[in-house]
């Protein structure tokens, strides 16, 4: 699947925290300057930029993560060239609980490392393509649900794609659950509803 598409995103770093912007998956060949589809999800994992500069103000080819194969098995099934991912946090971290743990501490206080923060609303009129479906997929944590509040709110979606759990606002399955099953299904209920919409 990965030779099919190129990753490119923005990495920056603020302090001590390596973080990314967004991230783009296109299509290789494809001349697309905009994105067919929008995907939100929690934060950037074990994706780095190829050329190890983690401060940066262009974007770079990136190396991507199993979670983004899964977009692009949603892009290759759905005819699309081009998605772009936001996260309702910019830390980079594979590992979700580090996340939790910065989410609650006074440290998250200090810089707003979420897109969907009131100081950052023109970065986010500025990279959200209106008007193309978009993915919900941020997990199910009860520590994002303040930032899966504030990201649903800025995007205002009416039709939003994504599973969501049961009984819940602001919970959305992640695109890689840990059993592989449930990987497979997951692909395929975000295509049969992007197909819907499409």
């Amino acid at each position: 699947m990965r030779n099919k598409f190129e990753v490119t995103g923005l990495f920056y770093q603020q302090g001590n925290y390596k973080c990314r912007k967004y991230l783009d998956i296109k299509r290789v060949d494809s001349n697309q300057n905009s994105p067919d589809v929008m995907v939100v999800m929690m934060n950037p994992g074990s994706s780095y930029p190829l050329d190890n500069i983690d401060d940066n103000t262009v974007a770079s080819d990136a190396v991507p993560d199993k979670t983004q194969d899964q977009i692009m098995r949603i892009m290759d099934n759905s005819n699309f060239d081009y998605a772009r991912i936001l996260n309702l946090s910019d830390l980079r971290t594979p590992k979700s609980n580090d996340l939790y743990k910065f989410i609650k501490s006074s440290e998250s206080k200090t810089f707003p490392h979420s897109i969907f923060d009131g100081k950052r609303r023109e970065e986010l009129k500025y990279l959200f393509v209106q008007g193309v479906p978009v993915i919900y997929g941020w997990g199910v944590n009860k520590t994002l649900e303040s930032l899966a509040k504030s990201a649903i709110e800025a995007i205002d979606c009416p039709d939003p794609v994504g599973l969501k759990k049961a009984e819940t606002l602001y919970s959305y399955y992640h695109p890689l659950p840990q059993v592989y099953k449930d990987q497979i299904e997951w692909v395929k209920v975000v295509t049969e509803q992007l197909k819907k919409r499409t």
